[in-house]
């Protein structure tokens, strides 16, 4: 089995859920958006806690951007590219800003709070 099945395979018994009704179609995308939404608002907060970019806050933004990075390029080689394909492309980024809010706060506990 090739990589780029695996995401079929993994996501079919979703993507034949969200077929069954305009409802259940509605479900996926909102919760995919709702991702997205989480994942801005946590990265948005926790980059007005941290603060201004200096010496020692590059490090954790070029760290937090390279996860974005780093879950966007898993995205695109986990998530099924043939079959509803716009929600999962906001699935992956919504997935993506989730990941790098948990760093930002991670990163913020660990050197601001804590």
């Amino acid at each position: 089995m090739r990589i780029d099945h695996v995401g079929a395979f993994i996501f079919s018994p979703l993507m034949d859920w969200a077929e069954q009704s305009n409802a259940n179609f509605n479900m996926v995308l909102m919760a995919s958006l709702g991702l997205l939404l989480l994942g801005a608002a946590l990265i948005t907060v926790y980059y007005y806690r941290i603060g201004k970019p200096d010496e020692r806050t590059n490090q954790i933004y070029l760290k937090s951007t390279f996860v974005l990075l780093g879950a966007v390029i898993l995205g695109d080689f986990i998530l099924p590219k043939e079959e509803m394909w716009t929600i999962f492309f906001v699935l992956k980024y919504g997935v993506a800003f989730v990941a790098t809010g948990v760093y930002l706060a991670m990163q913020y506990k660990r050197e601001f709070a804590g």
